[in-house]
C-alpha cells in the first residue's frame, strides 16, 4: 500500500533532483529517503528512479507519480486545514512539543489558558529536545513545537514560522568561587543536549579556552545535583532555575546573549483555529512570565 510518507519523499525529490536535499527538507537521513523509495518501487512495480553518476533522476513513471503526489499532498493538507476551521474552537486536539524547562514552566500555565478559553480543546503535549520536535512539526505529527535558539544557531528550514515567546537568560552555576566563565577554565564542565553544549563550547572558546565536557546530561536537575556534589560547573537557563533550584548552588547571570524561545508552527498561514488558540495562550503566559521574572 502506498503511503503518504512515500509520496513526500518522491514529490520532495522530484522538487530537489537530489535524495540530499529531500532527506534535509523532510528530516530524514538519505537511507531513509532510499528505503522509502524503494518500498515505493516495490508497492507500485515500477521503475521510478535511475542512478546518473553519483546521484538520481526520475523516471517518466517517477515524474507522473510526482505529479499526481504533489495534487494529493495539497489536498490532503486543505482537508485538513478545512476540518480543522470546520470543527473550530469547540472540540478537537491540538498537540504540542516541547524542551523540559518550558514543559515544567511556560507549559502548563499556557494549558490552563487554553482550557479557559477553549475547554474542548485537547491539548496532548511531547517533552522533546528541539531537534525533534522540529522534525515532529514537519512530519505532521505536532501542530506546535517551542523550541530554543542562540544567536549562533543556524536558521531553521524553509516553512517552519517563528512567533517569539521569551527571552530566557544564562546563569553559571557552581559551589562558590568563580563568576565567570574564564574563571573556571580548568574546571570539569557539564554539557547538555547537543545545541546546548554547542553553545556552551563557544562561550567558552570566546572567553579564550576549550571546556573538559567531563559529564553530558539533559536533566536540568541532574546537572545541578553533579555542582552540588562539587563535581563541575555548567550554565544553566532561567526557567530551568524556576522549576528546580538546589540549594547548595551558587548561581551568577552571564553577560551574554539570551537563549530565545519561540513557538514554531509549519507550512503556510493560517493556522487551523485550535493552533492559533494555543499561540495566543503561549503568548499569554509567556508575557506573564516575564512580569514575574
Amino acid at each position: 500500500m502506498v503511503t503518504l510518507v512515500q509520496l513526500r519523499v518522491i514529490e520532495a525529490v522530484r522538487r530537489h533532483t537530489s535524495v540530499t536535499a529531500a532527506a534535509k527538507e523532510l528530516t530524514y537521513t538519505q537511507p531513509a529517503i532510499s528505503h522509502h523509495l524503494a518500498r515505493l518501487e516495490a508497492e507500485t512495480g515500477a521503475k521510478l528512479v535511475q542512478r546518473v553518476g553519483r546521484g538520481i533522476r526520475l523516471t517518466e513513471a517517477g515524474h507522473l507519480l510526482a505529479d499526481r503526489a504533489s495534487e494529493i499532498i495539497g489536498r490532503v493538507d486543505s482537508a485538513a486545514a478545512e476540518l480543522s476551521t470546520l470543527v473550530g474552537l469547540r472540540a478537537g486536539r491540538v498537540r504540542l512539543a516541547g524542551f523540559g524547562s518550558v514543559m515544567s514552566s511556560l507549559v502548563p500555565q499556557a494549558a490552563e489558558l487554553l482550557a479557559e478559553q477553549h475547554p474542548g480543546i485537547e491539548l496532548g503535549l511531547t517533552d522533546t529536545h528541539p531537534e525533534v520536535a522540529l522534525d515532529l512539526l514537519r512530519a505532521g505529527r505536532t501542530d506546535v513545537a517551542v523550541i530554543f535558539r542562540y544567536d549562533d544557531t543556524d536558521p531553521e528550514d524553509t516553512g517552519v514560522r517563528l512567533v517569539h515567546l521569551l527571552d530566557d537568560p544564562l546563569y553559571l552555576l557552581t559551589t562558590g568561587g568563580g563568576t565567570t566563565l574564564a574563571e573556571h577554565a580548568d574546571s570539569p564542565w557539564i554539557g547538555g543536549c547537543e545545541r546546548c553544549r554547542s553553545h556552551l563550547v563557544e562561550m567558552c572558546r570566546d572567553a579564550g579556552f576549550t571546556p573538559n565536557l567531563a559529564y553530558t546530561t539533559d536533566d536540568m536537575v541532574v546537572m545541578q545535583c553533579i555542582v552540588a556534589a562539587g563535581m563541575g560547573v555548567t550554565t544553566i537557563p532561567e526557567l530551568a532555575l524556576r522549576a528546580h533550584r538546589n540549594p547548595a548552588i551558587t548561581t551568577t547571570r552571564l553577560p551574554v546573549p539570551p537563549r530565545r524561545i519561540y513557538a514554531a508552527t509549519y507550512g503556510e498561514p493560517p493556522d487551523p483555529p485550535a493552533t492559533a488558540a494555543l499561540l495566543t495562550a503561549l503568548t499569554r503566559a509567556a508575557a506573564a512570565l516575564g512580569e514575574t521574572a
